[in-house]
């Protein structure tokens, strides 16, 4: 895992994480990063960072949950997708122990978004073509009492496009939009009806990341050899970045200035001006996958 100062753009340190990292998230406070190791089932451990001391701490195993892949960091809790085990879980940095664990029966359960209150979450699943939202109920007559640990959860399951993996929910929580990398499609979802609202034709063939900006204006979607941005409200394509060839991660700044798109043919991360939105510099990094903004608190 390469640690990279936002302002010079320079790499400041090298982590050893262990085999296939794919995904990495911080803590709230910023003193930790979680990195999951995947090999498409072949591992079962997060590589755990101390970003203060810039060393590996012990890794967490998974145990049965194989495959991880999606992070989360939320309700001082990092929540995780296991793919080959088709599930999600949680676990609890303070007990060390996982501590939740939800099965979703798809195939290659795979990203991964958490409500701030930690009661709705959503999956992707891209063999199974569908996401998954996940709502915390307050059980009922014949399940725990209201406020249980556990408690009840209720699974939705919404059939999208094929390959569909990189997802967002929109800044205002109403809308869950999915690239469908098969179909060079994005699915909108809206989070009320829970169900598909418009399939954007977008030509964004091979598209496996997609974000929000902060203030909700544009999306950003990682399409192989280009990287696409669409205006929110019009849905329609107002910038296709041609020199950017994204094929992995994208990260926010968290105050809007800059998006950072992981650029595994180019071999950097590019940083990319959201008001102008182009290049305007780059991070030299082999194989860049999964990125996080971490802020010490």
């Amino acid at each position: 895992m390469a640690i990279v100062d936002p302002v010079t753009l320079q790499v400041v340190a090298h982590i050893p994480v262990g085999d296939d990292p794919h995904e990495v998230v911080a803590s709230a406070d910023g003193k930790t990063a979680y990195v999951s190791n995947y090999g498409f089932g072949a591992f079962h451990t997060l590589a755990v960072i101390d970003l203060v001391g810039q060393k590996q701490m012990p890794f967490i195993d998974l145990g049965a949950l194989r495959g991880p892949h999606g992070l989360v960091f939320a309700q001082g809790k990092v929540w995780f997708t296991a793919e080959a085990a088709k599930a999600i879980g949680s676990y609890d940095p303070a007990t060390g122990k996982i501590d939740w664990i939800m099965g979703t029966g798809q195939d290659r359960t795979h990203m991964l978004y958490v409500f701030p209150d930690g009661k709705r979450i959503v999956t992707t699943n891209v063999n199974s073509t569908t996401v998954t939202i996940i709502e915390k109920t307050e059980g009922g007559p014949s399940g725990p009492p209201p406020g249980a640990p556990g408690g009840d959860w209720k699974l939705t399951v919404i059939p999208v496009g094929r390959g569909s993996e990189g997802f967002d929910v929109s800044p205002d929580g109403k809308e869950a939009w999915v690239a469908n990398a098969q179909d060079g499609t994005v699915s909108v979802i809206d989070m009320a009806t829970k169900k598909v609202v418009a399939t954007l034709e977008v030509n964004v063939p091979g598209a496996n990341r997609l974000k929000f900006t902060p203030d909700g204006r544009h999306v950003l979607i990682t399409a192989g050899s280009a990287l696409v941005v669409l205006d929110a409200a019009t849905r329609k394509e107002v910038k296709r970045l041609a020199t950017v060839q994204g094929s992995g991660g994208i990260q926010m700044e968290p105050n809007g200035e800059r998006a950072f798109v992981a650029c595994g043919p180019d071999g950097n991360v590019t940083a990319i001006d959201l008001k102008t939105l182009e290049a305007v510099g780059h991070v030299d990094v082999s194989g860049p996958d999964g990125l996080a903004w971490a802020v010490r608190q």
